[in-house]
């Protein structure tokens, strides 16, 4: 009988907390960040290191479900009565351009988990709570049908201000917590959660804005691609002082935490599946501290598992998943941007593969994955790469990718867009 892969392993978000693996520490910071009063949240990191999966956690706790905290040993830091909130989640994308476009989105999303809509009020409708997906029933909050509670006035229901959105959004913000937040359901303030930030392409005043409306009845999280809070917000002078204890950079993962997601992965299939001792350190090799890498990974052995009708991991069927990746039949999505950044050229080829395998040699943690052109080029002459400099702007350039983006304070160096993807090239055959 085929085994299911994503009952271990997942390419998605992790939003069950029994599902989540590791960051004691950022599970420590989350606690603190969600319990201040006031400040913003930040959250941010490279690709595929596991930004969303922690998000979605944080939404968790601040709906009052803390069971992977105390899983992790946190307990004592719960307080006797933790600030419970009603969330707000949107992950933006490339299509928004600016603030007001994304307020437009925030204003008009009818997702009945998570958007905004569902909690503004309106005349002639009453509330009824929901139940969730068994990934997130713990700690829910509430999708709104229908509102319509007696003695609600209608003159305080949440009004649109025509051509006007950020009075919009505010109008709206302001309905929520009054009549949900403070009135029905007794919590202590609306989180608005801001995943995938960084793709809005221009934030200009949107900093302003999260400090105008963050109160002790409103605060917001946001997560992006970023090194620090400036990657994420603009204006980020505006929005500084709200930061106390809600600056939560993610990093790639020790070996053992990677680990653990076998580990963990193993105990979800209850006996399913086995993993022959020592493949669990391997994949957490390859795996490089990142973890969508290593569930890729652990996906791709239960594939081959089923292909067998055996129910072993061991190192046969892990170095078949190798050999697949060499040759580019593992995961096609890697495999076609890769592709993709090298065209027909095999000389660009081989000098992605030269950049890609370049030691680090910046001790500052910021500055781990970057690469030195210079540093390549001797080794690329001696290869007979010709036109090094022809062949490097379609690795840079957003049609191709990019694979690598040019650091602006630091001429000839570069660092790669998605870590993972380096980490498939340096996998991957010539």
């Amino acid at each position: 009988m085929s085994i299911d892969a994503e009952i271990g392993f997942t390419a998605d978000v992790i939003r069950d907390p029994s599902r989540f693996v590791g960051r004691t520490e950022l599970i420590r910071n989350c606690i603190l960040a969600i319990n201040s009063p006031t400040g913003l949240i930040s959250v941010f990191g490279k690709r595929g290191v596991g930004k969303s999966s922690l998000l979605r956690q944080l939404q968790q706790m601040a709906l009052g479900e803390y069971t992977l905290a105390r899983h992790a040993g946190l307990g004592n830091l719960i307080p006797s009565k933790p600030r419970t909130y009603l969330t707000v989640y949107y992950a933006c994308d490339s299509m928004i351009s600016n603030g007001k476009e994304l307020l437009s989105r925030l204003c008009n999303d009818q997702n009945p988990e998570d958007g905004l809509l569902r909690l503004v009020p309106n005349d002639g409708k009453e509330i009824v709570e929901f139940t969730r997906s068994k990934e997130v029933s713990a700690g829910a909050d509430l999708k709104v049908i229908n509102w319509g509670a007696k003695g609600v006035e209608s003159s305080k229901y949440a009004r649109i201000v025509p051509d006007d959105i950020v009075q919009t959004f505010g109008n709206f913000v302001e309905a929520v917590v009054a009549h949900q937040v403070k009135g029905r359901m007794k919590r202590d303030a609306l989180l608005i959660i801001l995943d995938e930030f960084d793709v809005i392409e221009n934030k200009d005043g949107i900093g302003s804005l999260i400090k105008s409306l963050t109160t002790p009845d409103v605060k917001f999280a946001v997560c992006g691609i970023g090194r620090d809070l400036s990657d994420l917000i603009h204006d980020h002078a505006s929005v500084e002082r709200l930061i106390e204890q809600g600056v939560l950079p993610v990093r790639p993962m020790p070996a053992s935490e990677s680990e653990a997601i076998i580990t963990t992965a193993s105990e979800l299939f209850k006996g399913a599946v086995r993993f022959e001792p020592g493949v669990a350190s391997k994949i957490a090799d390859i795996g490089q501290g990142y973890p969508y890498f290593v569930q890729l990974v652990g996906k791709q052995c239960i594939n081959e598992l089923n292909a067998r009708c055996t129910d072993l991991v061991d190192d046969d069927v892990l170095n078949k998943v190798l050999d697949d990746l060499k040759t580019g039949k593992a995961f096609p999505a890697l495999e076609s941007a890769y592709q993709l950044a090298i065209g027909s050229s095999s000389d660009r080829q081989l000098l992605l593969h030269l950049l890609a395998e370049q030691e680090t040699e910046q001790p500052r943690s910021d500055e781990i994955g970057r690469v030195v052109l210079k540093n390549t080029r001797q080794l690329a002459e001696e290869l007979d790469i010709q036109y090094i400099d022809q062949l490097m702007p379609r690795l840079v350039d957003k049609r191709y990718g990019p694979v690598l983006e040019s650091i602006p304070e630091r001429r000839g160096t570069y660092e790669f867009v998605n870590p993972v993807l380096r980490q498939y090239i340096r996998l991957r055959a010539l």
